[in-house]
């Protein structure tokens, strides 16, 4: 294998790979990449077992077809610590060593043989489906926010994608929830297509949003039971998916929380950030005295003091004091369109729902906490 490539594409395809390796694992050749030079393109993979990613990228010249893998870590940060816009060689030498040249530069790299890469089958068996890739950034990011860390409740570490039906139109609804919290958003779909119920793993989701963050195009999707897989551009994301069930969400979402709180976003981003700085972990209850005019947030912390804010709101209702986790309305506040956002309530001790005026396909749940 003996192929000429630029250092930035070449930089940039391993920069999405990179997500996928593990730092640590106890099998070596998982912290390496696979490399391919085949009819004149260059093709890289890396897996994990659970996710396996590929990329398929243009060279400036292959002179010989062949493969190889080696240390993904080290080729990055040596392609990371050229200059940009260099050309870039790499020659295999036997089958253990890559060299890789470019200017003054030069690299004798480890290798594995390549029959030794774990692959797995790339073909779904299921009907394609192909959406927008701004529209499902946007169903990610505002709905990650509610994962749980639990590990001991697995199929909460993850997004629960599905599709529901609503006033005679279809959506891909994703929902995530750590029993604090919950977030669900939906983009609509055609009628027809058939979509199996999944949770998508944390550790995907996060790497499926740096992929689609650099692509303004659309993104086709496939699943069955146990994978989902995604194609963008020249890129391949195929995953296992959580084995699991996920509980019925619908029951938890509030009815009749006729209490309605309207503020301003940023003041109430700003507010809170500015409150919760007595709080050294930002885990200290904010507290809410809300009024017809205005609300009172206000945090204490017995170690380092009390910040107080006042700011102005609307509400339909007598005044009512409720308290919750600042970050969690950090989060949310963090994803709302609209300049407003809009609290809706029934007493102290009941979930609120959280709405976007801009976005009437999302909604969050908050639980409130004593203090």
């Amino acid at each position: 294998m003996d192929f000429l490539i630029d250092r930035d594409v070449f930089l940039k395809a391993l920069s999405n790979a990179n997500g996928i390796i593990e730092k640590k694992t106890t099998f070596p050749i998982l912290s390496n990449i696979l490399i391919e030079a085949k009819d004149n393109k260059i093709k890289i993979t890396a897996t994990d077992l659970d996710i396996i990613y590929f990329e398929e990228i243009l060279p400036q010249e292959i002179k010989k077809e062949g493969s190889t893998t080696t240390s993904a870590s080290v080729l990055y940060d040596i392609l990371r610590k050229l200059k940009s816009n260099v050309k870039v060689e790499l020659t295999l030498q036997g089958i253990n060593k890559l060299k890789l040249t470019s200017e003054n530069s030069k690299f004798n790299l480890l290798c594995l043989p390549p029959d030794n890469f774990p692959l797995s089958d790339e073909d779904i068996k299921q009907k394609t489906i192909e959406i927008a890739s701004n529209k499902l950034l946007k169903l990610l990011n505002k709905t990650k926010i509610s994962i749980s860390n639990d590990e001991t409740r697995h199929y909460l570490n993850g997004i629960y994608l599905h599709k529901v039906k609503s006033e005679n139109k279809s959506f891909l609804c994703g929902v995530a929830t750590d029993s604090h919290r919950l977030s669900s958003s939906s983009l609509e779909i055609e009628p027809d297509i058939d979509i199996e119920s999944i949770i998508l793993p944390r550790k995907t989701i996060f790497q499926l949003i740096s992929l689609l963050e650099q692509n303004a195009n659309t993104i086709k999707m496939s699943n069955n039971k146990s994978k989902i897989k995604f194609e963008i551009d020249k890129s391949v994301l195929i995953s296992k998916v959580i084995d699991g069930r996920f509980p019925d969400y619908t029951k938890v979402i509030p009815k009749g929380n006729e209490k309605i709180l309207q503020i301003r976003l940023e003041e109430f981003k700003n507010s809170i950030d500015r409150v919760t700085t007595v709080s050294v972990d930002r885990k200290e209850g904010l507290r809410m005295n809300i009024s017809k005019n205005a609300v009172q947030l206000s945090v204490n912390n017995p170690s380092s003091g009390e910040g107080i804010e006042n700011i102005s709101a609307k509400f339909n209702s007598e005044d009512l004091s409720i308290s919750f986790n600042s970050r969690y309305l950090t989060d949310i506040a963090s994803q709302i369109e609209n300049e407003n956002i809009v609290i809706n309530l029934r007493d102290p001790g009941s979930p609120v729902l959280i709405n976007d005026f801009s976005d009437k396909n999302t909604f969050h749940v908050v639980m409130p906490m004593k203090i």
